[in-house]
């Protein structure tokens, strides 16, 4: 053997040999190798003892393995969910008869059961094949940011809390909401035992009426500020993406409509129509548009401009396509932010508008109309008018921190 061929035999002492990196399988974790190559560790696997746990007590898997927070906000919904459907198991029986309303309230109940358990399993179970790190999305680390924010998370909770109030009706309203007994001996009762809320001048519970005003003061908010929004979206991209005559027209229609006093409008157009639930939704979902199609025309006047916007023309796609893909997709933040604020506007005109009778009509209850009906007997009845406005103060408050906290997860400026 030559001098070379014994050299090149000689093993490189800094070049041992080949080192395998382990995969999913290896690590226990199957097909999930993003946290080896990346070099952070994996998530623990939960013990089954918590998973048995949870499966027969959502939450209390995750108390087990010292998550209390985690545990606890699983725990409590789902207990006080189990309650109430234990208390109403005796009208949940009786499917023959239920209505639907009440058909609504079963789902309602029944599926954020299930939803809370769903979640629990998922969380101890899944959470051990997934790497420990994040994506890094903006998405992502939007909703980081905004789970830092503890105003908005608490507004959160109350518009989830109110939301599922409204869908629960029939089952946890104490009585109700239309009925009238004696007026001489049940009218105008102050909180009691027997009435939390106590009673209005026609004897009817104020905590029900309150309970079941939420479902036409909630829906209303949602649906007519979906109703703007969409219209406000479509404008505003049609305007900033097509330009020329197009974006004149709109605008200066829009200019049109910010001009003239939208609470006459209304009630001009409210006086003309019968006011149903329907009206009134149409009415506010097609005037609260414009300062949507404002904010989205000024985002997509910058994002055309844009290098993926150019490559999109240059690969062929139609105006359409670019428009619905790309466009609109990289202007949702600030949608999301101005739907979020425009909800507690739209409750608080829809109140405006039953305060001064122009709302939906008795004996429908609404938060508006009981403000409205409790006026005269601020001194002797306080409680009838007092409480529906301080569910309104709450709701408009829960929505406008939710909107802060979006406008602050949203905006890449704004974080810390």
């Amino acid at each position: 053997m030559t001098r070379d061929e014994l050299r090149d035999n000689v093993p490189d002492p800094e070049s041992g040999p080949p080192v395998t990196v382990p995969t999913g399988l290896e690590t226990g974790v199957p097909g999930d190798q993003s946290a080896v190559t990346s070099g952070e560790p994996m998530a623990e696997r939960a013990p089954i003892h918590a998973v048995l746990l949870s499966a027969l007590l959502p939450g209390g898997g995750h108390a087990l393995i010292g998550e209390w927070l985690r545990g606890l906000t699983v725990l409590l919904p789902w207990g006080v969910l189990l309650g109430l459907a234990y208390w109403t198991w005796d009208r949940i029986a009786d499917v023959g008869a239920a209505s639907l309303d009440d058909y609504v309230a079963m789902v309602t109940l029944f599926g954020s059961m299930l939803l809370l358990w769903g979640w629990a399993m998922w969380d101890l179970t899944v959470r051990g094949r997934r790497a420990a790190a994040r994506r890094d999305s903006q998405w992502a680390i939007a909703a980081r940011q905004f789970k830092r924010n503890r105003l908005a998370l608490v507004g959160l909770a109350i518009i989830v809390l109110l939301y599922l109030v409204a869908l629960l009706a029939p089952l946890i309203a104490p009585y109700d909401p239309i009925a009238q007994d004696d007026i001489a001996r049940t009218g105008f009762l102050p909180p009691s035992s027997t009435n939390l809320l106590g009673t209005d001048r026609f004897g009817r519970d104020v905590l029900s009426r309150i309970i079941y005003g939420s479902r036409i003061s909630l829906s209303i908010g949602f649906i007519a500020t979906a109703i703007s929004i969409t219209i406000g979206t479509l404008l505003g991209a049609a305007a900033g993406y097509f330009s020329g005559k197009i974006d004149t027209v709109i605008m200066r229609f829009t200019d049109v409509v910010l001009a003239f006093p939208r609470l006459v409008l209304l009630i001009m157009i409210v006086a003309l129509f019968d006011a149903s639930i329907t009206v009134i939704i149409v009415v506010l979902g097609l005037t609260q548009w414009p300062g949507t199609t404002r904010i989205v025309r000024g985002d997509v006047l910058s994002l055309r401009e844009r290098e993926f916007i150019h490559a999109a023309q240059a690969l062929g796609m139609s105006r359409g396509r670019i428009m619905m893909r790309h466009l609109i997709p990289n202007v949702l933040a600030p949608v999301i932010v101005t739907a979020t604020l425009g909800i507690g506007n739209t409750i608080v005109m829809e109140a405006g508008l039953s305060f001064l009778g122009l709302g939906v009509q008795p004996p429908t209850p609404t938060w508006g109309s009981m403000v409205a009906e409790g006026r005269d007997n601020l001194l002797g009845a306080w409680w009838v008018a007092t409480f529906p406005g301080l569910i309104i103060v709450l709701v408009v408050l829960a929505f406008n921190l939710v909107g802060d906290g979006l406008r602050d997860a949203l905006d890449p400026r704004l974080r810390t």
